[in-house]
């Protein structure tokens, strides 16, 4: 599987995303600068968590509208696979590619903490290493996580099984409309969550809930 990072300015998860794929695929991503107007030849992009630009404006406002997105846009259109974590959530939000809004967590304050996750839909390229309903633990560092649509575009998303994962009963960090942490897109083929699966791929770190959705990605676009 061939992969790629994108690098916004002030991001600060770029790393994690990177070591991370070298850990599980044994390759080397390709590390794309936001003004790039191309992407390599990959199957896989990565817009990796931080904060892109500061957070000036909105999470994810200015970045989407960088030169790459254009191009991650096309490879997304193509039936490509695009990774949207915590930050790049946002972005896929700004750009259209997913639906609804990230908004400031419910009880106005940054989160950095793990949480507990259930896997609420095993058919994508993303999560079919999985078990539905497996209960999964995921860092989350975020102050504008709480995922936010209309009530016809969440019915949408439950009744397309584009909802991927859940945070726990109990264990939602920031208000979330119905638990949702992570949502795919029409095509089934993009992903956007906030909590941070990157992270957990080692367990020198602390946890490897994270392994299987590279495995997942591994398998199918290799």
């Amino acid at each position: 599987m061939k992969s790629a990072v994108v690098v916004f300015p002030a991001s600060n998860c770029d790393r994690d995303a990177q070591v991370a794929l070298k850990r599980m695929t044994g390759k080397d991503p390709h590390m794309v600068w936001h003004q790039d107007s191309d992407l390599p030849e990959v199957d896989l992009v990565v817009l990796p968590g931080g904060f892109s630009y500061g957070d000036y404006l909105r999470c994810g406002a200015m970045a989407s509208q960088s030169a790459v997105m254009r191009a991650v846009k096309a490879h997304a259109d193509k039936g490509g696979a695009v990774l949207g974590i915590c930050n790049g959530f946002q972005v896929l939000t700004e750009s259209h590619l997913l639906p609804g809004a990230l908004m400031r967590n419910a009880n106005l304050k940054f989160v950095c903490r793990a949480v507990a996750l259930e896997v609420d839909e095993t058919q994508s390229a993303f999560t079919r290493k999985y078990d539905k309903g497996q209960r999964v633990s995921f860092p989350v560092a975020h102050g504008d996580g709480n995922y936010t649509a209309d009530d016809a575009t969440l019915d949408r998303l439950e009744g397309e099984g584009r909802v991927v994962f859940r945070y726990a009963q109990g264990d939602n960090p920031n208000g979330s409309a119905r638990n949702i942490a992570g949502i795919l897109s029409e095509k089934r083929n993009v992903l956007g969550l906030m909590p941070h699966p990157e992270r957990v791929v080692d367990p020198l770190l602390g946890g490897t809930d994270g392994q299987a959705m590279f495995q997942s990605l591994i398998e199918t676009l290799s």
